[in-house]
């Protein structure tokens, strides 16, 4: 399908039990003017391939979400991503801009919500988590484009969600 209509993208990343699918999940009920989407829906261990940076499941998603903005609104995409992942991808070009939001916390609130929320006892599961949550808040001014941090560590989601849909919406303007 050829795409037309090219509009901005709207990536929210974030470690792994930081709470993104939370706020992805308050920000469906904002939704009126773009769309919210879980890049998890479509994960299959044919895409797990670290070794180039899990490129074909990015590509996947750039063309999905291209495809799905051609209704007029653009789409939020929220997952475990970095900039450099889709910013060299040839589909990148569907989109105006890609705008990045990272969800933060600090480590000790990170481990909770692993430990004690989502059940999560594995420990290098944990400690990749808190080592790509540190990256984030380490580099996200120096990645290109930046990515905006939102640190939820003492927010709750409604909180955190109302601040992203406002990030949003200021970028769409």
């Amino acid at each position: 399908m050829k795409s037309d209509k090219k509009l901005p993208l709207f990536i929210i990343t974030g470690a792994s039990g930081v709470g993104k699918s939370t706020v992805a999940g308050a920000l469906f009920e904002k939704e009126d003017r773009y769309i919210v989407l879980e890049s998890d829906l479509l994960w299959h261990d044919i895409y797990n391939t670290p070794e180039d940076d899990y490129r074909n499941y990015r590509k996947l998603w750039l063309r999905m979400c291209s495809n799905i903005s051609q209704i007029g609104m653009p789409v939020v995409l929220c997952g475990c991503v970095t900039p450099k992942q889709f910013e060299a991808l040839d589909e990148r070009q569907s989109f105006t801009e890609i705008h990045y939001l990272a969800i933060v916390s600090d480590k000790e609130t990170l481990i909770s919500r692993m430990k004690d929320g989502r059940k999560i006892q594995d420990e290098s599961w944990i400690k990749s988590s808190v080592d790509f949550n540190q990256w984030l808040i380490e580099n996200a001014a120096s990645t290109a484009p930046n990515i905006t941090l939102l640190n939820t560590a003492k927010m709750t989601p409604n909180e955190a969600a109302s601040i992203a849909d406002k990030w949003i919406l200021e970028r769409m303007a």
